[in-house]
């Protein structure tokens, strides 16, 4: 698996002639840096990182949001109606909503073109919940019940007790949504057509469009595309897109495999 990453990183800071003649392993030929010059260059690349990054940081809240707030009361046996809940949730797993109607409903609410259209639509995944909702069952019931003795609410128990002893998986669970936010774009292209609302990935996607059109938009853009291999600018896109992916995986790695073994395993 590293073995690919090397191949890319090293495309992307090797010559033109180096890529057009394979030549190129996992070892940069002909070292240059104006792959990355190119997707740095233009300020709305900066742009588009600040809306992915607003988009991460208020999608994953809300994610989180409702993925708490709907596995707690889900996690307790003697809900009633629980089971109707549950095979409704496990249902929008199976069968998901078609394309042509979440557009129409999208629009109905005024979404299009606002950073809302990429966050509400994805607000809670089945999935993660219930995998929050098997790491809540996994808590000791005695614990809970103890303190509704005490005369805590069920809110005070969420946050006091409940969230508190479940960060392994909350740090999965946000791990999880916020790289799908940052990877999104299909919504992005579906939703949105403001040139200035365009996430990261939708710009990457523009550029490596642009590298690989047989006619080259005209002016300095075009004219620095035509001296640059399309695959190395399409393996410059790929490196810029990912490392920020990959420098917060690191940190957040031993909560990640413990929250996954527990959420999966338990209960």
């Amino acid at each position: 698996m590293l073995i690919p990453v090397l191949h890319v990183l090293a495309g992307s800071l090797s010559s033109k002639n180096a890529l057009t003649h394979s030549r190129v392993g996992i070892w940069p030929v002909e070292w240059t840096i104006e792959n990355y010059v190119v997707v740095f260059h233009n300020p709305v690349f900066w742009r588009a990182f600040g809306v992915s990054v607003v988009i991460v940081l208020l999608g994953t809240a809300l994610n989180m949001l409702m993925t708490t707030l709907t596995a707690y009361p889900l996690s307790r046996t003697n809900l009633k109606g629980r089971r109707a809940v549950m095979l409704l949730i496990i249902f929008t797993m199976i069968f998901s909503a078609p394309l042509i109607p979440t557009f129409l409903v999208v629009k109905g609410l005024g979404l299009l073109n606002t950073l809302w259209a990429l966050i509400i639509p994805t607000a809670l995944s089945a999935f993660n919940m219930i995998l929050c909702l098997t790491f809540f069952r996994s808590l000791p019931e005695e614990l809970l019940e103890a303190a509704r003795v005490d005369g805590m609410s069920e809110y005070r128990i969420l946050l006091q007790i409940v969230l508190p002893l479940s960060v392994p998986i909350l740090v999965t669970l946000v791990l999880f949504y916020a790289v799908s936010h940052w990877n999104s774009y299909y919504t992005a292209m579906l939703y949105i057509s403001n040139a200035q609302l365009r996430p990261l990935q939708l710009y990457m996607y523009a550029i490596v469009a642009q590298s690989s059109a047989a006619d080259l938009q005209s002016g300095s853009e075009g004219d620095i595309l035509m001296s640059l291999s399309p695959q190395g600018l399409q393996m410059a896109t790929i490196i810029v897109a990912t490392v920020p992916v990959v420098l917060i995986y690191p940190f957040v790695q031993r909560f990640f495999i413990r929250g996954a073994l527990l959420g999966s395993l338990k209960g």
